[in-house]
């Protein structure tokens, strides 16, 4: 939603300003968005492999959404874990063994489908729910991997946004291409009246406005945005892994859950009163 308001905004500032002692109609050179593009998109694929390809447009729809990530979103996961843990204190930890291989079906996860709609996030958790499970681990090696494994999930994640970033970057590149070409074209008219040629210079100067305007106007905004999706996403790995830890240490759920609520950013972090509140209202 914000991305669009800034694009009218971007579009109003500039084409709304040169409008008021200039024609629009000078600015439509379809030849010049036709190149334009076509360098963009070329230039996309050829500094690209397949998997980055596949990634990169399968983020893009994700720029028009809100955040998942929100209070409501952290008070559930939270929940979750509490509830596993809570179980496992009581029952041990061969009680959740069916939860962790059969999550889908799960009981308790299936209470949660706001958490159940991110693979990710229930694959890592389901994860080291089973390693637990399956025997006695070292806390310290356990940590180092969960941080090799969100190191590893970050650099995948930020994979389109850096992809987005690199032809921002290329774009101004790209209206110079086309605005020399207009030139060109110019300088094999110089016979042509003044008139005529003022307009073909017009022309070929639309190439260097369009590459600007479209780099950091449109292109640049969808990488800064992939970005923060990128950051918020990564998140809830921080909050599962700390949870896990202490309780691996030996704390109570209770105390477990505010590890991981106190490494939520300051917006999406609820107070201890509202998960208390939380965790015993679903527990009832």
């Amino acid at each position: 939603m914000f991305l669009i308001i800034g694009y009218v905004i971007v579009l109003a500032a500039s084409l709304g300003t040169y409008a008021i002692h200039g024609s629009l109609a000078a600015l439509w050179v379809p030849t010049e968005y036709v190149a334009i593009v076509g360098l963009m998109i070329g230039g996309f694929i050829a500094s690209n492999g397949a998997k980055n390809i596949k990634a990169t447009l399968g983020a893009l729809p994700s720029v028009l959404k809100g955040s998942a990530y929100n209070k409501a979103y952290y008070m559930d996961v939270l929940s979750l874990m509490y509830e596993l843990l809570s179980k496992v204190r009581k029952e041990g930890l061969m009680s959740i063994e069916g939860d962790i291989e059969n999550a889908e079906s799960s009981p308790i996860f299936s209470k949660y489908p706001s958490f159940m709609a991110d693979h990710h996030a229930v694959e890592f958790l389901t994860d080291y729910l089973r390693m637990m499970v399956g025997g006695n681990l070292n806390a310290f090696e356990i940590e180092n991997l969960m941080d090799m494994e969100i190191e590893t999930h970050h650099q995948e994640a930020h994979g389109p946004a850096h992809v987005m970033s690199k032809v921002a970057d290329a774009v101004p590149a790209f209206g110079i291409v086309v605005a020399v070409m207009g030139v060109v074209n110019v300088m094999g008219s110089v016979g042509q009246p003044p008139a005529v040629l003022g307009k073909m210079i017009g022309g070929a100067l639309v190439g260097t406005f369009l590459g600007i305007l479209a780099s950091y106007g449109f292109v640049a905004p969808i990488a800064g945005q992939l970005e923060q999706k990128v950051e918020e996403g990564s998140k809830i790995y921080q909050c599962m892994k700390v949870v896990l830890l202490a309780s691996m240490n030996g704390y109570a759920p209770q105390v477990a859950i505010e590890f991981g609520r106190k490494v939520l950013f300051s917006t999406d972090r609820p107070t201890f009163i509202e998960l208390e509140t939380e965790v015993k209202s679903r527990k009832g």
